[in-house]
This record gives structure tokens, C-alpha cells and sequence, in this order.
């Protein structure tokens, strides 16, 4: 040892040393590792050092997505004495997922939204006169209306989407309290084929159908809000007629023109013709290849149209311009006020409205709806920066709700306030305030009466 240490010397020999202690410890190590891996793995078919690499390859090289079959495996037979609720709701969640039907194919017979009715007038007609407690107009002129909206069984991929989904909801619960309009809110695609522009017609059918007392089906869009709650539709205009749309006969019957009107808001009498029209519109929509020819025959009929699949609103222009003499002297296309309003000519100017005039007027003074299309707050992209949209549906809301709280005495801070400030003083006779819009007991809600 001493003659070791005067050959390498001191300070070699202590790190030689190190070095031997650490290799011990080493071999230590590998020795237990070795012990605790035959444990888990097992000692191989015959206990050979040789079999034991073959057995390791197989179980972790050759197959690395075993381990995870086995772990599937073994929670798989745990869940298997779990409850009946669980397994119902694991069921239920498998069905979720399964996958759509095929595309129909252009050699399919032609879609249809349910069995052909020909008689729905006489059917409606008669049970109108077993249920005379439930008439299809509220008094003389104004009819019964149910407002039809929705939005998609999923959560919005923009985390605050569902939250300005929530304020369109409410914007349109207020308009239809104040109107005595019944309201109906949609998640649920009641059929697969007609996912996308289309969802609303096997809604809208469905609708009809269920409820004989309803007079006109009001469909409204989900980005689509209410700016004017005092605005009461002219009804006594749409007596002759069966379908009223926002649009411009020149531009749907003269120029085929594929925005000349929008099908974001509109309203469809319950009768034998709107189920026909329905039977019309629907053959445009199935998605696949049914649905993408469709859009090249839409795209060659109409002026300015872009090359895309079909949509709802081109197939309805298609229909007008292509079969006027059919369908046109039951259709009113509305221009003397907004049941449709586009907001990038609308929101900047709400100040300007709020300065110079009234709400009541439903045009481009104070507008009935301020519609958002392109915004798509739900999803993650859309025709527009993310930010105005919302910005600017926020305003919306507020414009609108501003003719809600007023009612009660509050008024938004600002358009762009979530903050209310009270605009009139409390009174220990209340009966005797009046609203200024004259919205809590409005005359165009009285109810015809019986003597």
C-alpha cells in the first residue's frame, strides 16, 4: 500500500480508491435492479439470463402498447362491479361517439324531412275546433307566435362563447315577454344529415306539427339580438301572406342575387303551404355530396354567389327566382323595417339613435334586430377580429336591455358597462310611475276576451 502510494502518490490513490467504491455500489445497484425486474416481469420460461432479455423485448420493445391494453384491461374488469348508473352512463357517453351515418350519395332518393302531409289545413282546422280554449290569434289582429332559437349540443370551442350565448337567450326571453310571444331554445340536432346552414328545417317542421295553435314559427338565429323592444310587428301586413323574410324583390326576382334576402330571421305561417315549402327547401341539404353539388348549382344560378356548399339562404333564393309563380304571392320580403340587421351598419351609430330618436321605429333609426353575422362568438374563428365582435355584441345587448331596465328605474352606465346607475328615485307609490316606453303593460299584448 505505501509503495502503491509513492508510485501514483497520494492524491491519485485516494481518487483511485473513490472510484473502487463507487463501482461497488454500482454493481450493488445493478444486482437489485436486476431482482426487482424478474420479480415484476418474471424469471423466463426456463430462468436463463438469455430468456429473461428475450421476455423483457417482447414485453417492452416489440410491444410498447401492451402495457397500456393491459391497464385498459384491468380497469375494464374493476368497472365491471361498479353500479348500474355508472355502467348506464359509460353507455351513454359510448353512444356520444359514435360515429354519423355515410353521406347520402347523389344516387339516393332524394332527402325528405318526415312522411308527406297533404291535408295539415283540415287536420289543424279540426283540432282547433276540439281545443277552442287555445285560438290561433291572441285578438284581432296579432297571432299567436312561437319564437324559435338555438345553438349547438357542445360547449363553444371560444371558452366565452356559451357566456354571450347566455346574453342572446336573455335578450330574446325579454323582447317575448314584453310581446306575449312563446319562446322555444334548441340544442339538440335532430337530425345528423342536416348539420350546419340546415339544422332549423327538421326543427322547424317538428315544430309545426307539435303545436296546431301556434299561428306563425318566428326563427331567429342565435348571433342575432333584439335592439328594439318596443318595436310590435305589423301583423295586419302579413294577413295574405305565408313566409316573411328581410329581402328585396328586385334583387331576389330580378337580379337572382344570393344575399338578396337573409334567413336569420323570418317567419313561417303553420299551414299546408309552409310544410310544402319546407318539402321544397330541404332536398339542398343533406351534407356530402348532395349538399356540395347543390352549392355548384347555386353558385352558377345566382349573381355574386362564391363557389361553397349549399346554404339555406342561396337554396331559398334559388327557389323564388327559379318558381316565382308558385311560391311568390305567399312570400313578403320586408324592407320597411329591420327584421334582419346587418351590424357593421349598426353598432357604431347606436350613440347617434340614443341622441335623435325613440326606440319603437325598428329601421335603420333604432333597429329591430342587430344580427351578427360572421361573428361566430362560439367559435374559434370567424369573418371578423374576435375582439370587435364581441366588443360591439356587448354593446348591442346593452342597447338592448337598456329599454328593459328602464322599466325598473336602471339604465346601463355605458354601453360598454356591465355597471348599472339608477335613473329614477324610488316612490312609495309605484303604481302610479309609468315606464317611459310604456313596456310593462303595452297595449299590442292585451288578449282578445270572451263575454
Amino acid at each position: 500500500m505505501w509503495a502503491a502510494e509513492r508510485v501514483v502518490g497520494e492524491r491519485r490513490m485516494r481518487q483511485i480508491q473513490r472510484f473502487a467504491r463507487n463501482a461497488k455500489l454500482t454493481v450493488v445497484c445493478l444486482l437489485l435492479t436486476v431482482v426487482v425486474l424478474r420479480g415484476t416481469v418474471g424469471a423466463g420460461r426456463f430462468g436463463t439470463p438469455q430468456q429473461d432479455l428475450i421476455e423483457l423485448r417482447q414485453h417492452f420493445v416489440s410491444h410498447p402498447h401492451r402495457a397500456l391494453a393491459e391497464h385498459h384491461d384491468a380497469r375494464s374488469r374493476s368497472s365491471s362491479t361498479s353500479s348500474a348508473t355508472t355502467t348506464t352512463s359509460a353507455a351513454a357517453a359510448a353512444r356520444d361517439d359514435e360515429p354519423d351515418p355515410p353521406p347520402r350519395s347523389l344516387r339516393d332518393p332524394p332527402y325528405t324531412l318526415g312522411p308527406k302531409i297533404s291535408d295539415w289545413d283540415e287536420q289543424r282546422a279540426e283540432w282547433h275546433r276540439r281545443h277552442p280554449e287555445t285560438p290561433p290569434f291572441l285578438n284581432d289582429v296579432k297571432p299567436r307566435v312561437l319564437l324559435v332559437t338555438g345553438s349547438s349540443p357542445k360547449p363553444c370551442e371560444n371558452p366565452v362563447g356559451d357566456h354571450y350565448l347566455l346574453k342572446s337567450i336573455k335578450n330574446k326571453i325579454d323582447y317575448c315577454r314584453v310581446h306575449g310571444i312563446e319562446i322555444f331554445y334548441n340544442m339538440a340536432l335532430l337530425d345528423a344529415e342536416m348539420a350546419g346552414f340546415w339544422a332549423k328545417l327538421p326543427l322547424i317542421r317538428a315544430l309545426l306539427l307539435a303545436h296546431p295553435e301556434v299561428e306563425f314559427l318566428w326563427w331567429m338565429d342565435s348571433d342575432a339580438m333584439f335592439t328594439d323592444m318596443a318595436f310590435e310587428l305589423p301583423w295586419e301586413r302579413y294577413a295574405p301572406y305565408n313566409l316573411v323574410m328581410h329581402g328585396w324583390d328586385e334583387m331576389v326576382y330580378d337580379d337572382k342575387n344570393w344575399i338578396g334576402l337573409n334567413t336569420g330571421s323570418f317567419l313561417l305561417r303553420n299551414c299546408q303551404w309552409s310544410l310544402d315549402m319546407l318539402d321544397t327547401w330541404a332536398p339542398m341539404g343533406p351534407k356530402g355530396p348532395v349538399r356540395i353539388e347543390a352549392g355548384k348549382v347555386l353558385t352558377k344560378a345566382l349573381k355574386d354567389r362564391p363557389v361553397f356548399e349549399a346554404d339555406d339562404q342561396s337554396a331559398m333564393v334559388y327557389i323564388l327566382a327559379t318558381q316565382r309563380e308558385k311560391w311568390g304571392n305567399k312570400v313578403y320580403l320586408e324592407n320597411g323595417y329591420y327584421l334582419h340587421g346587418y351590424w357593421g351598419i349598426l353598432v357604431d351609430r347606436y350613440e347617434e339613435m340614443i341622441e335623435n330618436y325613440k326606440p319603437g321605429l325598428g329601421d335603420h333609426r333604432w333597429p329591430l334586430v342587430t344580427h351578427f353575422v360572421g361573428c361566430k362568438p362560439c367559435g374559434k374563428f370567424g369573418d371578423y377580429p374576435v375582439e370587435r365582435c364581441l366588443k360591439q355584441m356587448d354593446r348591442a345587448f346593452n342597447f338592448g336591455d337598456n329599454q328593459i331596465l328602464q322599466m325598473y328605474g336602471f339604465t346601463h352606465k355605458s354601453l360598454g358597462s356591465r355597471r348599472v346607475k339608477r335613473i329614477r328615485n324610488e316612490t312609495s307609490n309605484p303604481l302610479v310611475m309609468k315606464d317611459e316606453l310604456g313596456l310593462l303593460h303595452p297595449a299590442f299584448k292585451a288578449v282578445k276576451t270572451t263575454t
